[in-house]
């Protein structure tokens, strides 16, 4: 892995990645495929089409279904899914957040009952890496905890110090892996994740720690999960500056177009959240004048497209009151359509961030976009 900064103004950062599986250029949005596709009947061609870099999948999920020795039998998950470019695996750390109803934590990893068939599953640092790297992925991330926001500084504290042992397992395992003859991607990357939910002096600490670790990136997770705005923003400008400048600085489930643009301005440089395809799926659908809800009468008879101009599938041939006929009448094609203008949406602005920092006018730019964006739901 080669990461190489172009470009900086202010704490904002212009960079690129080579990868095993390709170049990937920073500022960048991976695109979420949870389990291997984009929900909202999204192809890799589709992928491609739009200018999707990096996609994004979930180890816990695809270890339960369809199993990730399956995937390995296929030659990996860019195989199985027919992606030619960058893979990123998330660790399965999440979900022993968001499935704290159905899991156990202990030293050793974290106890599981499937969410599907409630069969038991065991997953710590060395079995998420051994899965991940079943899966073949470009970058692994590793198994940690990610305690609630609004949980005791002592739980925080508690759960950081154990985040930092599993990771110090990860490496151990991944390079175990790494030398194995049979192994999918030998060149596969580790990333490290900075946790301490509010809690700024924990947060700092723990990014101290991990940067001794001389690992290939860096995560700031445990954000969006419940806390404001604002709190992100000054945990992000306490955090970044002790992760090392010269690796990859990665925002998890994060965000809205405003945050990105905020976190990009303290030198985060990869993103993934969920929402362009989630509100895409419910007829939500970005511009640069505000989001608009197509199911909204008043787009009924509207012959424009979503947004003048965007040269995504559904703008290049569709009207709004095309779309919001199909959304209403439950036809797949409707949330097909309103998932790829958001991607693209969030794929070219991606772009467009990354050209204003080559030419120095991220300030410039950040200001107008929000500003723009700000302005409510389109006429």
């Amino acid at each position: 892995m080669e990461y190489k900064i172009l470009a900086r103004e202010g704490k904002a950062k212009r960079a690129e990645m080579k990868t095993v599986h390709g170049t990937i250029q920073t500022p960048v949005f991976m695109n979420v495929g949870t389990v291997a596709a984009i929900k909202g009947a999204v192809s890799t061609d589709d992928l491609r089409q739009i200018g999707t870099q990096v996609q994004l999948s979930n180890t816990y999920h695809l270890h339960v279904r369809p199993g990730d020795k399956l995937i390995k039998e296929f030659g990996g998950l860019h195989r199985f899914m027919n992606w030619d470019r960058p893979i990123l695996t998330d660790s399965g750390g999440f979900q022993v957040f968001s499935l704290s109803s159905l899991r156990k934590i202990k030293e050793e990893g974290v106890y599981f009952s499937s969410h599907i068939d409630g069969r038991k599953i065991f997953m710590g640092p060395e079995e998420s890496m051994q899965i991940q790297s079943n899966l073949g992925s470009t970058i692994a991330m590793a198994f940690d905890e990610c305690p609630s926001s609004v949980a005791s500084r002592e739980y925080v504290q508690a759960s950081v110090d154990r985040t930092t042992r599993w990771l110090k397992r990860c490496k151990e395992e991944m390079q175990r892996l790494n030398s194995l003859p049979d192994t999918v991607n030998r060149e596969q990357l580790l990333f490290g994740i900075n946790q301490g939910a509010v809690y700024d002096d924990i947060r700092i600490a723990h990014a101290d720690t991990i940067s001794e670790l001389d690992l290939d990136g860096y995560a700031v997770g445990g954000l969006a999960v419940g806390e404001t705005h604002e709190e992100m923003y000054r945990i992000l400008d306490h955090v970044v500056p002790h992760l090392p400048l010269e690796k990859p600085t990665y925002l998890m489930g994060v965000g809205t177009p405003a945050n990105i643009l905020e976190a990009v301005d303290r030198g985060v440089d990869f993103f993934d959240c969920v929402y362009p395809s989630r509100n895409g799926r419910h007829g939500h659908v970005y511009t640069n004048h505000g989001k608009l809800n197509l199911f909204n009468a008043k787009y009924e008879l509207d012959a424009r497209p979503i947004e003048e101009g965007c040269q995504c599938p559904a703008c290049r041939s569709y009207s709004r009151a095309y779309i919001r006929h199909l959304l209403k009448a439950k036809e797949m094609l409707g949330m097909r359509l309103c998932v790829l203008h958001n991607l693209y949406f969030y794929n070219t602005m991606m772009k467009e961030i990354r050209d204003a920092i080559e030419e120095h006018r991220y300030a410039e730019y950040k200001e107008r976009k929000l500003s723009g964006m700000a302005a409510g739901e389109t006429k």
